[in-house]
């Protein structure tokens, strides 16, 4: 792994007005170089303040505002980073998710992992994205178990035996070098690096950000002084690239008053978005912990910019029924393996009655404050959407894109789930979910790389997918 310096800046939304975006940005510079001053647009000179390190380096926070206007710029280090930071009128936003692979060893040709990347890049030249949406599993960071023996020893140790496994600070250092590391390489990629200096982004983890199904193993796992030495740092290094944030300096204050959990809420002008952690408090039996449903309910709560909320649900929040596959996996011991992966669905038998109240939450926040509601989801490596109703003749539309970089799964498994969400789910009386297919499409998944475009245009918003083979979907009104 090689870590390149300097890594950013990485740009991070935290809000705006009609008259202007408030923003951070973050760079990664070597222990003995001093930073340099950040110069927004018709702004004094910024400089920042440090909020991490590792590998001999320094991560740094600027903090700063930039007005309105589709030409707005930033200089840093003699270059200039141009950014599209006026959100009023006609806007353009994108959303990725699953940016990696399992077990990711750098082998792949950088220009195929990604292609959609510098996609992505290429369409934001022509016409510039105002906002960037990560919906989770950003890094794979699976491998942090094979940085060190004791590490791998545990990882492979027979459930029973994981908790007398001590998190010794030899561990700790090898886990802590390994994340920073795969952090700044990542983040490094040209491709990548060149549009997080100019979207500003929102990003919210999953499960491959921490270790592959977090939360959804057994309590033996996640509470042994290993797993809980493993989320803390993965948690740490979170905050730090994804939020440009640290314990002490946070990105957004707490909303549960605790911090607890990293769900944020960030408003815009005629729309805001709601990016709820649901990975903090996450457990076998549920998804959301106390903490987690406080800060939810807030940021639901408040007063709504006027115009349209856009949630985002790492796992998808509309699907298809899987009690019938868990009943399967049940009986089947060879297919138990999967049992992590479908307890992390809201779907799962083990979370349907706070699915339920997830649902309920959204349609009584639409009913008393009358907006439009998107779910925006990615996790499962397919492209899709689902629609349920809400109240009146409204409708919750959901849209799932994954992965960027994660490579699909095989066709038959996309035509199973399709014949699976044939059949229906109805968790909430009289509000029946169904998938339907992209527009253009044939099949309710598609099994291509994928991203995903919003528009608004006046007050009209619509949704497209970039596929990586089959090209642009025509847009779908929401």
């Amino acid at each position: 792994m090689t870590t390149p310096e300097p890594v950013g800046p990485i740009l991070f939304a935290r809000g705006g007005q009609e008259n202007g975006l408030r923003l951070s940005a973050i760079t990664v510079l070597a222990r003995q170089r001093a930073p340099s001053a950040l110069r927004p647009l018709g702004g004094d000179a910024v400089f920042p303040v440090e909020l991490g390190a590792g590998l001999g380096r320094i991560v740094w926070r600027y903090d700063f505002d930039l007005p309105a206007a589709r030409d707005a710029f930033y200089r840093l280090e003699g270059v200039d980073h141009r950014v599209a930071a006026d959100l009023t009128g006609d806007l353009r936003v994108a959303y990725v998710s699953c940016n990696g692979r399992e077990h990711e060893n750098g082998k792949r040709p950088i220009a195929e992992r990604n292609r959609l990347w510098r996609r992505l890049g290429e369409e934001h030249d022509r016409a510039a994205f105002g906002l960037l949406l990560h919906g989770g599993d950003q890094l794979y960071a699976d491998g942090i178990v094979e940085t060190h023996p004791t590490l791998a020893a545990w990882a492979h140790a027979r459930l029973d035996a994981k908790a007398g496994y001590p998190f010794t600070e030899e561990m700790r250092a090898a886990a802590e070098d390994y994340l920073f590391g795969r952090y700044a390489e990542l983040y490094g990629q040209p491709e990548i690096a060149r549009l997080l200096s100019r979207v500003p982004s929102v990003m919210m983890w999953d499960d491959h950000d921490i270790i592959d199904g977090w939360g959804s193993h057994p309590e033996a796992l996640l509470d042994s002084p290993v797993g809980r030495g493993l989320f803390e740092i993965a948690r740490r290094m979170f905050r730090l690239f994804q939020m440009g944030g640290s314990e002490t300096r946070p990105a957004f204050a707490p909303r549960d008053g605790l911090g607890a959990s990293l769900t944020s809420r960030l408003v815009f002008p005629g729309f805001d978005v709601i990016a709820p952690d649901l990975r903090s408090e996450r457990r076998p039996d549920r998804v959301l912990g106390p903490d987690g449903w406080s800060a939810l309910t807030q940021a639901l709560s408040e007063p709504p910019a006027p115009g349209r909320r856009l949630l985002m649900s790492s796992v998808p929040l509309l699907g298809p029924r899987l009690s019938w596959i868990e009943r399967l996996i049940g009986v089947v011991p060879r297919l138990r393996r999967f049992e992590d992966d479908l307890r992390d669905q809201w779907q799962s038998r083990a979370h349907r009655a706070e699915w339920q109240r997830i649902l309920r939450l959204l349609a009584q926040a639409t009913a008393r404050d009358g907006g439009p509601l998107t779910v925006l989801s990615g996790e499962i490596h397919l492209a899709t959407r689902a629609e349920m109703p809400l109240h009146d003749s409204g409708l919750l539309h959901q849209l799932v894109a994954s992965g960027i970089v994660h490579p699909p799964p095989l066709e038959i498994y996309a035509r199973a789930l399709g014949w699976l969400a044939a059949l229906g789910e109805d968790p909430l009386p009289g509000k029946p979910i169904r998938l339907r297919p992209l527009p253009g499409q044939r099949r309710i998944y598609v099994a291509e790389r994928n991203y995903l475009v919003l528009e608004r245009h006046g007050e009209r918003w619509t949704a497209a997918w970039e596929l990586e083979d089959s090209g642009r979907t025509p847009p779908l009104e929401i």
